[in-house]
């Protein structure tokens, strides 16, 4: 009788094991008739809907669960489209920091075609009262920039890549200013100019709840004095056209 009792139990195990198996195949997988089409759909539903946590609660504070209800699905379905939570949170990092590339990019070529110094224009910008309370949607290498170190390989080099083109472009924008400079001692600037453009933002969102009006002093005393550090020529009109400007091959989208 004992054999039988754990032959039966072994059985209502698999069983039950093999019916949870066909449910989510049921569920994900299309036997339902969900298409490639509205499964890749969804896989990016659970992307942005990631990135937003993150940025505004932190990866280590949001769990598959939370992610799973606010993008509209079963917590199950999470590993037909993800290996794991670290592969997750990998291309989310990955996806904005390009997407912030983009943006920057296409920043850049619009104030050229309209004739307006762009690296002036990008700090006005960056450090506003508005980038600064954007924090779903704002600059990704500020809002993520306190989550790297404890996260995957693959996300830190993404990070490091999107970082070091971000300096570039700044670098750009300063020969284009001074071509006098080297395009070591542009590169320098650029490390500095943009190191004090995320620092400014941070602490200025860091007391944006508690105390508003020296958030907002943060940022006005750091973009004035970042402007004022520029060309004479660019802080004096920042409408002209500086005329060693190319226009741009092509356009981006982007941060």
């Amino acid at each position: 009788m004992q054999v039988e009792s754990k032959t039966i139990l072994i059985d209502i195990v698999f069983f039950s094991r093999e019916r949870y198996v066909l449910t989510r195949e049921f569920a994900e997988g299309g036997r339902m008739g969900v298409t490639k089409e509205q499964a890749a759909r969804n896989r990016e539903r659970i992307l942005a809907t990631a990135e937003r946590l993150f940025r505004e609660k932190g990866v280590d504070a949001v769990g598959l669960a939370e992610l799973m209800k606010e993008a509209g699905f079963t917590q199950g379905g999470f590993y037909n489209h993800f290996a794991s939570k670290e592969a997750l949170v990998s291309e989310v990092i990955g996806k904005a920091v390009d997407e912030g590339q983009q943006q920057l990019g296409t920043a850049i070529a619009q104030s050229r075609q309209r004739g307006i110094d762009p690296l002036f224009r990008q700090i006005k910008w960056y450090l506003s009262p508005a980038q600064r309370d954007d924090v779903d949607c704002g600059c990704a290498m500020a809002g993520f920039v306190g989550e790297i170190p404890h996260l995957s390989t693959t996300a830190q080099a993404s990070y490091t890549e999107a970082l070091e083109q971000t300096f570039n472009l700044i670098a750009d924008m300063v020969l284009e200013q001074d071509s006098k400079l080297t395009r070591d001692e542009a590169h320098g600037r650029a490390i500095s100019l943009y190191s004090h453009m995320v620092g400014n933002i941070l602490l200025s969102r860091a007391v944006s709840a508690s105390k508003p009006a020296l958030a907002d002093e943060i940022l006005k005393h750091g973009r004035s004095s970042m402007l004022a550090a520029l060309s004479p020529s660019s802080t004096k009109d920042s409408g002209r056209k500086p005329s060693n400007l190319r226009k741009p091959k092509s356009m981006k989208r982007g941060v």
